[in-house]
């Protein structure tokens, strides 16, 4: 009996040390042998699906030259882990301060100043503004809507420790708001910084202790390769706000998607941007990734070619700056020129080739630079060229002319006698050059006048033809219209009529109005882009095309065109040829010796037909307009330039020479032995 409980007893002897035996060898196996190994799998318990950004297509100029390109760049990502708020406050504060100390941009929405006292604008203009604190104010319950008190909700919904400064629990806030603004969760990862220094990423990763719940993910950046070249052209893109989440999830946006927030980006959303692809991942409970076990490859979007010249877009931009630099330094009038915009077009078909404003800014550094941008009082986020209203002057003068001769109340060879004051209506009505020398240009035909811009002309033409036929033939060459160009903030412009002065200033309308209006002024206020298709429809015969800057779209891998732009005729005016012949026979004599841009074009390789103008500002100079198209026999480009407080439409024409020098190559000698442009109207 004894020997069998014995034996029992050394049976369970050994086998408790086989079994410990068997325990030993397993935990050797687990922490020496494959310790970091099996250390990493236990950790890898998450397995969570990834958006992989698809790169945006690019977006080439006319002869397929990039504008906009994409480069792969860091992300900032924060995922949702089991830390605390204090935790996650405490690594927000360490993320920011990293960020800070390399002058690294972070996204913060939040309508707060530096410490939480007071609401600032942000990307809003002050209506908008107050409309989004008003909603923020709404949707968290705080009564009344002051700063304070909605800062004070913010810290307690975060519970931010009262230990941190209030420039610190600012920033806390921030970050905190914008993560709730973007549904941060589990499984929708916040973006808490784009396209950022590889020094960051590389202490990021080196200290991943201090910063859980922090990964560093590759995505596309946008690359506008010509250092701000046609910036309010392009324009920019930026991550998603939830009022465009709101409008766009139904066509699969998510919180952290980048999107076009303007210009050519905005407009060819649909047609650049790219699909999505999906990895899964292994993250530990920290929140850091462990491996990648699937992955579907994203699909870049499709190319768009627009109809811009680079080099003629640049030739614009470059002659526009230095232009008024030379012009506020006195180097030219004297003149305290201050910004101005410059668009040129083809006469045949409504394609716009450049499109220039002054000053402008730079994409790649819009956001860091938004504070000053939005502070400089010359705005240069505005775009002058398309949303800009300028009074025409003599530039106007073209219209009534075609006007006069189409309805006949003159012909191309009337001669009328400018005696120097025009009295009419129990008025008096002064031709420029009475005002400036008491003198008078004598006897003129149409095309004399338009040389000479003889105000008496036009007066007499305008009486005959009358305010109604005016903004018939007006409306028809596009003037007071939309041009149709595809981004957003076009003027319509203005042009005058009684029922507009009624309206506005509830005032009757005068026969001197009608005076007034045939030589450029009343109530006429016009964008450059208006200016330029006006122009570019009496070079072609009246025909005015709608404005357009994209020429195709090309699928990314085959190159098929997808998307076309073909011309599209907004109006017409058939246009007798001894009209034609009149009015650019005027617009020619403009540029030869004794016209008023004769000292930029008299001995030019191309013929060029212009008009210059200028129009009387309440304060400074008065602004110079210039429009013109060549060649003249043959009009292919028209071009037309605007600068504030420039004094005179003659000190700004350079700004279309260089265009012009641009577009016909000139100084290249194959071009210039292709220059034979014949006049066959001058005497």
């Amino acid at each position: 009996m004894q020997d069998r409980e014995s034996n029992k007893i050394i049976i369970i002897y050994i086998f408790t040390a086989v079994l410990a035996f068997l325990i030993l060898i397993r935990l050797v196996d687990l922490q020496l042998v494959n310790g970091s190994e099996y250390a990493q799998k236990s950790e890898s318990r998450l397995v969570r699906s990834m958006t992989i950004s698809a790169p945006r297509g690019e977006i080439l100029d006319r002869y397929g030259r990039p504008l906009v390109t994409n480069r792969m760049g860091f992300s900032v990502q924060f995922q949702k882990t089991a830390a605390t708020d204090e935790q996650l406050n405490r690594t927000i504060l360490s993320l920011i301060g990293l960020m800070d100390a390399y002058g690294q941009k972070y996204i913060d929405t939040l309508p707060l100043n530096e410490n939480g006292t007071d609401f600032t604008y942000g990307e809003y203009e002050p209506t908008e503004r107050q409309k989004k604190i008003d909603a923020l104010c709404d949707d968290e319950k705080i009564e009344p809507h002051t700063a304070d008190a909605f800062f004070a909700e913010l810290c307690k919904r975060y519970e931010i420790s009262h230990e941190y400064t209030p420039e610190q629990k600012r920033k806390i806030a921030g970050v905190r708001y914008e993560m709730t603004s973007r549904v941060f969760s589990v499984s929708n990862p916040y973006t808490f910084a784009s396209d950022v220094d590889s020094a960051v990423v590389m202490i990021i990763r080196e200290r991943s202790m201090d910063f859980d719940g922090v990964n560093i993910i590759t995505s596309p950046v946008r690359e506008y390769v010509n250092d701000g070249l046609a910036a309010h052209i392009l324009g920019r893109v930026g991550i998603i706000y939830q009022e465009e989440y709101e409008q766009l999830k139904d066509e699969n946006y998510g919180m952290n998607d980048i999107i076009g927030k303007d210009g050519m980006e905005k407009h060819l959303e649909k047609y650049i941007r790219g699909k999505d692809g999906r990895s899964s991942v292994e993250q530990t409970f920290k929140g850091k990734t462990a491996s990648i076990t699937s992955e579907v490859a994203p699909i870049a979007g499709n190319n768009a070619l627009l109809t811009i010249d680079s080099d003629v877009q640049h030739a614009a931009e470059s002659a526009l700056a230095n232009t008024i630099a030379s012009l506020r330094s006195g180097n030219s009038s004297g003149y305290r020129a201050s910004a101005g915009a410059c668009v040129a077009v083809d006469v045949n078909n409504g394609e716009v080739l450049a499109l220039a404003n002054y000053p402008s800014f730079n994409p790649k550094t819009f956001e860091k630079d938004y504070n000053a941008l939005y502070n400089d009082p010359l705005k240069p986020m505005f775009n002058r060229a398309i949303s800009g209203a300028y009074e025409p002057g003599s530039t106007f003068k073209m219209m009534t002319a075609i006007a006069a001769m189409e309805e006949k109340v003159i012909s191309p060879s009337e001669i009328i006698f400018d005696e120097g004051v025009y009295e009419y209506y129990g008025q008096k009505f002064n031709c420029w050059i009475y005002t400036d020398t008491g003198k008078n240009h004598g006897p003129v035909n149409v095309s004399d006048a338009l040389r000479d811009s003889c105000n008496y002309f036009f007066y007499e033409a305008g009486r005959r033809l009358g305010v109604d036929k005016m903004v018939e033939y007006g409306k028809k060459m596009g003037l007071g219209e939309y041009t149709g160009i595809e981004i957003e903030g076009e003027t319509k412009g203005t042009l005058a009529n009684p029922q507009y002065k009624q309206k506005v200033f509830d005032q009757q309308w005068f026969p001197g109005d009608t005076l007034q209006m045939a030589i450029g002024q009343s109530f006429n206020l016009f964008s450059p882009l208006q200016m330029a298709s006006y122009t570019a429809t009496l070079a072609n015969g009246g025909t005015r095309y709608r404005m357009h800057l994209l020429k195709n779209v090309r699928d990314r891998q085959t190159g098929e065109e997808t998307v076309s732009s073909t011309p599209e005729i907004l109006g017409q005016i058939d246009m007798k040829q001894s009209t034609m012949d009149a009015i650019f026979l005027g617009m020619r004599k403009v540029c030869m010796e004794g016209g008023t841009a004769g000292s930029v074009f008299a001995n030019y390789p191309v013929e060029v037909c212009a008009k210059t103008g200028s129009a009387q500002v309440s304060t400074g100079a008065a602004n110079g307009i210039f429009v013109a198209f060549a060649p003249y026999d043959n009009p292919q480009i028209a071009v037309a330039v605007v600068v504030e407080n420039a004094g005179s439409g003659n000190a700004i024409a350079p700004v279309a020479k260089e265009v012009f020098d641009a577009y016909f190559k000139i100084g290249e000698v194959s071009q210039k032995d292709n220059l034979s442009y014949k006049n066959t109207l001058l005497p």
